[in-house]
């Protein structure tokens, strides 16, 4: 059950934080994700390995997310506090989804190859959703292109995030 909980917040963290941001409200994801990352935090089996992997997850996004403005694929809409770098919007959606990766996203942990395959496929069609619901992004190359540089992206992060994870909760699981 606390899987399906934890899903069902950030599948709210990211509507609310997209279609915020396509609206020009960049803060309406950031309540969410507060709320998201209590409730987690509170039940969490591993909550440093929670909070550790939240961290990452801010800074894996700010760096690939200004690379794709930096390289010409992507364009934000609300791009606080620049427009050259990741807004702080899509961050907190970086920080909602590094709260997945040890509880709705586990099963990827010990599947390498799958997590590979979910962030390839996974991470584009979120920025397309993004896109063409809300108008919260806009691919400034074109798309077939800016897809592929997606696929690149969340194909790297997203094992990356999971063997984080894994060695995270080893630390946090061994006795003091």
């Amino acid at each position: 059950m606390n899987v399906l909980i934890n899903a069902a917040l950030f599948q709210a963290v990211w509507f609310a934080t997209v279609a915020g941001a396509g609206a020009g409200l960049w803060w309406c994801g950031l309540p969410v994700l507060v709320v998201f990352a209590i409730w987690q935090l509170r039940d969490s089996r591993w909550p440093r390995a929670d909070v550790a992997l939240l961290a990452l997850g801010v800074l894996l996004g700010f760096a690939i997310d200004s690379l794709l403005i930096a390289g010409g694929w992507l364009r934000y809409a609300t791009p606080l506090p620049s427009g050259q770098f990741a807004p702080v919007w899509i961050l907190v959606l970086w920080a909602g989804f590094a709260l997945t990766v040890n509880h709705s996203l586990a099963f990827l942990k010990s599947r390498p190859a799958l997590a590979l395959l979910f962030g390839a496929l996974g991470g584009p069609l979120a920025y397309l959703g993004a896109a063409r619901l809300f108008e919260a992004v806009a691919f400034t190359a074109p798309q077939a292109q800016t897809l592929i540089a997606l696929a690149v992206a969340w194909a790297i992060a997203m094992p990356l995030l999971a063997a984080v994870a894994v060695r995270l909760v080893a630390r946090e699981a061994r006795p003091a």
